[in-house]
């Protein structure tokens, strides 16, 4: 019997390479189950009329642990989030233990900045934002920059918000 997407995805992490690089570029028709995706380990969303030079993209990104989002598939997820009801101020498991700094790493991440991005705004070296991303994925106990997004989003962490 053939799994769905969330499930395949859930399976090959799952039963990836032990060391959190397996990554998963959810590839699919339909904008819908994003979330599910993200969860079960995907680091990506995109449709299937991506083109070959923005596939290849996608998936040097994804080796880098960026997270790749078709367009279309953000502005749902977005939707998605916008429209949800505000939470008690609860934050998930792990964000209590972020320091200030790992806290302004993650909201810049949660707001699709690059490593490069964070470190031109934030005024640090690039090595240094690799070591709170390190630090922010092993605390907030996630494998990659997609899953620690919506820990991020769940958490109600807006970049520019104070």
């Amino acid at each position: 019997m053939a799994a769905s997407g969330v499930e395949a995805t859930r399976r090959i992490v799952a039963d990836g390479d032990g060391d959190g690089r397996t990554r998963v570029i959810a590839l699919t028709t339909f904008d819908t189950d994003v979330v599910s995706a993200l969860r079960a380990g995907a680091v990506g969303f995109l449709l299937k009329d991506v083109t070959s030079e923005g596939l290849a993209d996608a998936v040097r990104r994804a080796v880098d642990g960026e997270p790749v989002m078709a367009p279309s598939v953000l502005a749902r997820l977005m939707d998605h989030f916008a429209a949800r009801p505000p939470r008690p101020p609860a934050p998930p498991a792990g964000v209590a233990d972020l320091s200030e700094r790992e806290l302004e790493v993650l909201t810049r991440i949660s707001a699709g900045l690059s490593n490069g991005e964070i470190a031109a705004e934030m005024v640090i070296s690039m090595a240094t934002v690799k070591t709170h991303v390190r630090h922010i994925l092993a605390k907030l106990d996630v494998r990659d920059r997609a899953q620690a997004i919506v820990v991020a989003h769940e958490a109600g962490l807006r970049h520019g918000a104070r």
